[in-house]
């Protein structure tokens, strides 16, 4: 939920109807007041705020937000009249993600919106692959057995991901090289048997995983 904070009907209502045309949730509030009785932290993704309010102003509404652990982590942007320096300044200095100065094109908004989201929203961790004793953690690019560091090139590191990907299914010598060397590579595919081979001898007991389709590739077994 997006909350904006804005004295000027008219200027808020384009405010929301063009975050809701963005695809996003909003609600628009006149006043400090009305924000802190609808404010819900467990929806709110953004708060915009503007500086020159009829009761509290922008700044002293930021700093209620910032000094309250319920409301601190709650990303919000600073409306601020086009050349006052001294407000931006203060904003920022009191805890503001971003600023935009009046006056503003919706797109503009639209667009400091998405970027103050991504900046401040959770880091999203791509799930670890796991099979028996081997975990290949994609984030931190690292493969263990067993708990173990194992120590493996670019190419065995992308071999054995694509393995994990798709756990009993057969892969081609000719697949194989198109996924872990691209389409421009002009080797032959016992590059891929030479880099299976030494994959498998790393992965110590965990190398019988893969195994031997003859006459058409590789495929990696769920179980020893």
């Amino acid at each position: 939920m997006i909350y904006c904070v804005e004295d000027d009907r008219s200027v808020r209502e384009l405010m929301v109807y063009t975050l809701k045309a963005s695809g996003f949730e909003v609600k628009g509030m006149e006043t400090g007041r009305e924000l802190f009785a609808s404010l819900e932290p467990a929806d709110a993704e953004l708060v915009m705020l503007d500086i020159m309010l009829p009761d509290e102003d922008g700044l002293t509404i930021l700093r209620k937000l910032r000094a309250d652990p319920t409301y601190a982590n709650i990303p919000v942007i600073m409306a601020t009249a086009k050349g006052t320096e001294y407000d931006k300044v203060r904003g920022l200095d009191l805890g503001a993600d971003d600023y935009l100065a009046k006056p503003f094109g919706m797109m503009e908004m639209v667009s400091r919106i998405k970027a103050v989201l991504r900046r401040c929203g959770p880091e999203k961790k791509t799930d670890l692959l796991k099979l028996a004793g081997l975990v290949i953690d994609p984030d931190e690019h690292t493969v263990t057995a067993d708990g173990e560091r194992v120590q493996l090139t670019l190419k065995e590191y992308e071999l054995l991901k694509a393995f994990m990907e798709s756990t009993g299914s057969v892969h081609s010598r000719e697949q194989l090289l198109h996924t872990v060397w691209g389409t421009d590579f002009t080797g032959e595919t016992r590059t891929v048997d030479v880099h299976i081979g030494t994959l498998r001898t790393k992965l110590g007991k965990y190398g019988d995983l893969i195994k031997t389709v003859r006459g058409v590739g590789y495929r990696m077994e769920r179980n020893l």
